[in-house]
């Protein structure tokens, strides 16, 4: 399990990463470091020696002296051998003689010379032999400095790379949480939104759809309990009218009962137009609908009610604007006093359908609870309907982008105003 950690995999990778960077390196320094110019300066250092020793020509003690002259500052032992590799001289204990197989000019590193390390064996023009020993004043291949230097690197950045990516993994961590705790049942989980990055949209996102779900179930739970409640009342009244024309036909009690299973029907059909326009069911919003015209066929369905405005288009369902402006006709028929004014008012980018009537006016404190799905206002109950009107004109406004609101500055008390953006 510890391998799939998101963390320890981006950690890992980091690391690996480093890892074959210092390979990588260490491969192309040992592939490039015996290049044509290290050869160079060798060469050059071998001829500088030759130059600065007595000729070979000069006696033994000379060239003993001359050697002794040469390494004295440098702190090296070294001996040199004539051209049949006999001892000339030595500074320190003599260095066996290079083998037979040695190379000639040029600086060459011998191995394996019984007593003594790796040595330096070179041969100058006049056939002598030049044999350096560092001892202890060898240092370390290159190599391995520049390995240990990358390794260096590489655990810093190891050691400093690990809170950070600690830090995003635990975020997505948090993040999973909520996702479980939502799935769970938990409507209420929401995520702390860390960062200003991708990571934080995603955890903003998650409080969002989370918000709108827990939105959404509540508001089907509470729309179910109320459908409920309301949809008792006509179905006792269609049970009652049932059985009293099974006892005795009557044309009123059958016209009742028609009105009954009209009313039924009409709440059901509301309640299912609210419950698609809550689950986001995308309506068609592709029609051009000339607001006034439509405002006008639907002020002549009722008397006192006065038409103005001016002409408008808007982009949208024309069926769910029919039905939100009859619903607002409607709800000052009903709750108001007429005459209803109907107005269709075009701004710069709105459209505002403002309905007003002649009524007491909605108070203050109510003026977001008529919004709600079957709400009633105090001395309301026994008003004909179920208060999901101005709920259904509510969800229409802003499945058009739209919003609705009672006015404060309106003709009358009892102003409402739906606005829609205004086809450009």
């Amino acid at each position: 399990m510890i391998k799939r950690r998101l963390y320890l995999q981006i950690y890992f990778t980091i690391i690996g990463s480093l890892v074959l960077v210092v390979i990588v390196a260490g491969a192309i320094f040992a592939l490039f470091d015996r290049g044509g110019f290290d050869a160079r300066v060798f060469d050059i250092t071998a001829h500088l020696t030759w130059k600065a020793l007595p000729p070979a020509s000069a006696s033994r003690e000379q060239q003993a002296q001359g050697l002794i002259d040469l390494v004295d500052d440098f702190d090296m032992e070294v001996t040199m051998f004539d051209a049949d590799r006999r001892l000339i001289a030595a500074t320190g204990i003599p260095v066996p003689p290079p083998r037979r197989n040695s190379k000639g000019h040029g600086w060459h590193r011998h191995k394996g010379i019984r007593g003594f390390g790796p040595v330096w064996v070179t041969q100058f023009p006049d056939g002598r032999w030049f044999v350096v020993d560092l001892r202890e004043r060898r240092g370390a291949h290159p190599l391995i400095g520049i390995i240990t230097l990358l390794a260096c690197v590489s655990l810093g950045i190891g050691l400093s790379a690990y809170p950070f990516v600690r830090r995003l993994t635990g975020r997505l961590e948090r993040l999973q949480d909520g996702v479980e705790k939502l799935g769970a049942g938990d409507l209420s989980a929401r995520v702390e939104v860390e960062g200003k990055d991708e990571v934080a949209r995603l955890a903003t996102s998650f409080n969002s759809a989370t918000s709108q779900i827990e939105r959404l179930v509540n508001s089907n739970r509470q729309l179910l309990a109320n459908a409920s409640h309301e949809l008792r009342t006509p179905l006792a009244r269609v049970r009652m009218g049932v059985e009293l024309l099974k006892s005795k036909p009557d044309a009123k009690r059958q016209q009742a009962l028609e009105n009954d299973i009209a009313e039924l029907d009409q709440l059901i059909d509301e309640i299912l137009l609210m419950s698609r326009l809550d689950t986001n069911a995308s309506p068609q919003l592709n029609e051009i609908i000339d607001v006034l015209a439509l405002a006008a066929e639907e002020a002549n369905r009722y008397e006192n009610c006065a038409l103005s405005g001016d002409i408008c288009e808007v982009k949208g369902n024309s069926k769910l604007l029919r039905r939100a402006i009859r619903n607002l006709l409607d709800n000052a028929h009903k709750h108001g006093d007429p005459p209803v004014q109907l107005a269709v008012i075009a701004g710069t980018d709105r459209i505002t359908i403002q309905v007003a009537d002649a009524g007491g006016g909605i108070d203050e404190s109510q003026r977001e609870q008529v919004f709600e799905p079957f709400y009633r206002a105090p001395g309301k109950q026994n008003v004909e309907g179920y208060g999901l009107g101005l709920a259904l004109v509510r969800q229409i406004a802003e499945a058009h982008g739209g919003n609705v609101r009672i006015a404060e500055n309106g003709p009358t008390s009892s102003t409402v105003e739906l606005s829609l953006p205004r086809l450009a």
